[in-house]
């Protein structure tokens, strides 16, 4: 059979749905690819690389002739006229927001497959287009946010003064989400995020954030993987949330989509509390908005200088990853229903996973697909008996019950073991000869003094930080060198040790702190330059 990948026409779509890598793997599954010319020129593929990989290179009637069509986005009623009936189509169709274009492929004969309706289940993650996209979104989100804020996102030391991280509230742990959580982190900032999903926080964590817990606002997931709708009192909490983070934060990221729409996280009071020069970046924009300011597709000021871009291309803006993303999940289908990999496709609809995707087959709508059955949640058809939430608040307090007294136990066992260890050294001290005591008391005034110093600095200034522990190397230098002179071989060697290992110490921390420093002056390359020769 032929695999026939045309060339996008929306718009500024500058994506594709396979590349020269994906076509060596449709190949490897015995299909032959044919390619429209310049399909893939927005994302930097020409039609050589395609060839090399063994694509042969035709017009748009050839492309869409082929048996199996693969496209990004859903087809032009002039494109659907040019699928042979009989084909197969794989593309993001948005079956729920245009049922009349699923009436019309199935009017035309043609089975089509919306990669935009993969079953949210473990097996099918290898598919899911939209996790891509919003993957990548999710860190376009950041960096656009980083473009269009005043400051930069890491801290900085310099000669002239130090600047604050900048503070990143992101509104949603899905995968979007936290996509941008871990951008906004690599960049320095200081990234806080909220979900509805309780067991978002952990994942928020992971990716380097900070988790705001509200247990008030906070929803359980449904049956289908999205989270379950907020009760009138959860909704008023999440948002009294949104606006008191965002009052706080420089930028602020929204991630809220669910099946195409953009429920409202972040209002017009919100923006309004929030400072002149702050970010306000809607990933949800074409769903809507979750910003009440948000204009699809435009870049807005507000009257008290905030910021919001609502841009609805932002996976397509960094076109050869997505497309190589995309493709893969394309690749991923494929060998799904290519069992023989014999270059034959075969349909399984007794499989949930291409059944939830097929909306049309044979000329009937198969629109929308019976549910499928997710995590814990009982299975269609099920007999168990729905959950008491009676039976559930109690289990939680319990859970919570036995959690505080749990703490509660490790702090008297840390308090009587410290008690303990007080007493101990105590007595040492008291039958110990005088010089003993007078070490001890230096020990503990130097670990003291010490601790605070070093907890003190922040973890980006790194010169401050070898400085002080240069200042502590030289007092061990010092002390080795009034040790090495004893008359005890064993006090003289461990001298001599502490002293070469102080010194190493000493002397490195001075040549890496003076690199650093040069990396300042404005002579630097002629130094360097005069060091070379």
């Amino acid at each position: 059979m032929r695999i026939g990948v045309p060339r996008e026409v929306r718009d500024g779509e500058r994506l594709v749905a396979a590349t020269p890598r994906t076509v060596e793997r449709l190949r490897a599954l015995g299909y032959e690819v044919v390619v429209e010319h310049d399909a893939g020129a927005g994302a930097t593929f020409s039609d050589a690389a395609y060839e090399a990989a063994g694509a042969v290179v035709v017009d748009a009637a050839g492309a869409w002739g082929a048996d199996v069509v693969t496209a990004v986005n859903a087809p032009t009623d002039a494109q659907v006229a040019l699928l042979r009936p009989g084909a197969t189509l794989v593309a993001m169709l948005g079956p729920a927001n245009d049922p009349d274009l699923v009436q019309r492929l199935a009017a035309h004969g043609v089975t089509a497959l919306a990669l935009d309706a993969v079953p949210r289940i473990s097996r099918a993650q290898a598919l899911d287009v939209l996790s891509t996209l919003s993957n990548v979104a999710g860190y376009r989100a950041v960096v656009e946010a980083a473009a269009e804020y005043g400051g930069m996102f890491a801290g900085q030391v310099t000669a002239a003064g130090k600047t604050p991280p900048a503070k990143v509230f992101v509104i949603g742990g899905g995968v979007a989400g936290l996509a941008a959580v871990g951008a906004a982190a690599s960049l320095g900032a200081q990234v806080r995020a909220f979900d509805v999903r309780a067991e978002a926080a952990e994942q928020i964590e992971s990716m380097g954030g900070t988790a705001v817990r509200e247990p008030a606002a906070q929803q359980g997931m449904s049956a289908d993987g999205y989270a379950k709708p907020l009760t009138p009192d959860q909704e008023a909490a999440a948002l009294a949330v949104y606006a008191r983070e965002a009052a706080e934060a420089d930028v602020v990221v929204t991630t809220a989509l669910v099946r195409g729409r953009a429920p409202r996280t972040l209002t017009a009071e919100a923006v309004a509390g929030m400072h002149p020069g702050s970010v306000v970046v809607d990933l949800a924009a074409s769903g809507g908005g979750n910003c009440a300011l948000t204009v699809p597709g435009e870049r807005v000021v507000t009257e008290n200088g905030v910021v919001v871009v609502g841009w609805t291309d932002l996976a397509g803006r960094l076109p050869q990853h997505t497309s190589q993303l995309l493709g893969t999940n394309v690749v991923h289908l494929l060998e799904l229903l290519t069992p023989g990999k014999d270059g034959t496709l075969a349909l399984d609809l007794d499989d949930p996973v291409q059944r939830g995707m097929t909306v049309a087959r044979e000329g009937e709508v198969l629109w929308p697909p019976p549910p499928v059955a997710v995590s814990a949640a009982p299975a269609p058809g099920s007999t168990a008996p729905p959950p008491d939430p009676a039976l559930e608040a109690a289990a939680r307090e319990r859970a919570a019950a036995e959690a505080a007294s749990a703490a509660s136990l490790r702090r008297r066992r840390r308090t009587v073991g410290a008690a303990l260890a007080a007493v101990l050294v105590t007595l040492a001290l008291s039958f110990a000869p005088p010089s003993l005591v007078g070490h001890v008391t230096v020990f503990t005034l130097a670990v003291i003094v010490g601790y605070y110093v070093i907890s003190n600095v922040t973890h980006s200034l790194h010169t401050p930080l070898m400085a002080q522990t240069n200042a502590i190397s030289g007092i061990i230098l010092v002390g080795a060198l009034l040790q090495i002179g004893s008359d005890d071989w064993v006090v003289t060697t461990l001298a001599l040790l502490a002293a070469t290992v102080a010194s190493i110490n000493i002397f490195g921390g001075f040549l890496v702190a003076n690199r650093m420093i040069g990396m300042f002056r404005k002579d630097a390359p002629a130094r360097a330059q005069g060091v070379a020769r």
